[in-house]
């Protein structure tokens, strides 16, 4: 039986209830603290319907963590349990995901972490050069010109670097009466968007859909109105993959002209869901919890569903473009790999390497948490989690996290 999300969380928190000789209590919310709880009563039912539901990210990874001459120490990697609590805000399309994680590390580790503040990631990157935060989430990495200020203003002199921590598969999710299932080519998405296709019963629509009834209906496109790295990658997406039907630049702010807007994912997602005709971008996650209806992808391989398994196909094959500890990726959107779901974000955590001062233990015990015990439930958390190479350099880089 597929687990949900809370239990895939109430599973982590039951396997470290398991090991710990004393857990904290979560001083989040009180879903969180529900949460915690209800791990704690039914902790071996949860770890072992875990075991069965959800697939390690690495042969590296396994469930729960292990208690070593009294300290907590997480899936073999080396990191520890520390207290105290962090600041955090950013991107909007890891925030079901951070949400579950914080409450989780609060309660394993008796720590005090923070609500995560989202905002969006324009907001989470302006927050962590003003020293708002103390690490950001944001779905685009942060840009040359952004390292150098938070390397002179935000980290004493130290670098900052971009840490992949969240695949954030982007559903394209569409309320159209009658139907269920829709199969979309980037030339067609792009075309949507940019309102060339405005009707759901257009032959471009149809001639992909063949059996399938399509009504005569207006499309209503939903972008977001908020700086988004959501918006990003889609957009980077129609660059790439169907670049004659995009004549737009990328960027984190929706430049092209017409359709409707929401603020964040949840917004987005929320005009889709109530709007007949609608057609809209929005993080997996969100997309599931609104029980919206998501188009298959076919970029020229065929119809590829939205699934962890898939998005992490087009993720295994990024490259890593950052310099030394940085790890800032660059996905192929344009892919025709069988059975990869293109439109992909990846989520990265941006930290300073140190001049983090009496943080600095907590936020590489918090980061590496994330990068090893985390990525075991983020498939029932709308995410996929790390391939293994690279939660191998994920694990390397965040160790180098000092004071």
């Amino acid at each position: 039986m597929k687990i949900t999300r809370m239990s895939a969380l109430m599973a982590l928190l039951a396997a470290g209830a398991l090991t710990l000789s004393a857990c904290g209590s979560d001083n989040n919310a009180a879903s969180s603290t529900t949460a915690a709880a209800a791990a704690t009563s039914a902790a071996g039912s949860a770890v072992s319907e875990a075991s069965s539901a959800v697939s390690p990210a690495s042969s590296a990874v396994v469930s729960g963590s292990s208690t070593a001459g009294g300290t907590t120490t997480f899936e073999g990697a080396g990191f520890s349990c520390q207290t105290g609590s962090l600041r955090s805000s950013g991107s909007t399309a890891q925030g079901i995901v951070m949400e579950q994680w914080i409450a989780a590390f609060n309660s394993q580790c008796n720590a005090t972490l923070n609500p995560y503040g989202g905002g969006g990631s324009g907001k989470g990157v302006q927050d962590f050069l003003t020293n708002q935060v103390d690490f950001a989430g944001s779905d685009s990495a942060l840009s040359a010109d952004q390292m150098a200020t938070a390397k002179t203003s935000r980290c004493n002199g130290n670098d900052a670097v971009n840490l992949p921590m969240v695949i954030g598969p982007i559903a394209v999710a569409f309320n159209v009466p009658g139907v269920t299932a829709l199969t979309l080519t980037p030339s067609v998405i792009a075309q949507i968007f940019n309102g060339k296709i405005t009707n759901w019963n257009d032959p471009a629509i149809a001639a992909l859909n063949k059996g399938v009834t399509l009504p005569d209906l207006a499309i209503q496109a939903v972008h977001r109105s908020d700086d988004s790295g959501t918006t990003d990658n889609f957009v980077k997406y129609m660059k790439a993959a169907a670049p004659a039907d995009w004549p737009y630049q990328t960027g984190k702010t929706w430049t092209a002209p017409g359709g409707v807007s929401g603020q964040g994912n949840d917004g987005v997602g929320k005009q889709v869901q109530s709007t007949p005709g609608s057609i809209g971008y929005v993080e997996w996650g969100y997309a599931q919890d609104q029980k919206l209806s998501i188009a298959k992808i076919d970029n020229g391989a065929g119809a590829v569903e939205l699934t962890g398994e898939a998005a992490g196909k087009t993720v295994a094959a990024a490259q890593v473009v950052g310099i030394g500890k940085d790890l800032t990726i660059k996905i192929d959107y344009a892919t025709k790999a069988p059975g990869a779901y293109p439109i992909v974000l990846v989520t990265y955590e941006i930290v300073c390497t140190a001049g983090n001062g009496d943080l600095g233990s907590l936020l590489q015990s918090f980061l590496g948490w994330t990068a090893t015990t985390g990525q075991t439930a983020v498939a029932d958390l709308g995410a996929a989690p790390l391939p293994p190479a690279l939660q191998t350099k994920v694990i390397a880089s965040v160790k180098t996290v000092t004071s």
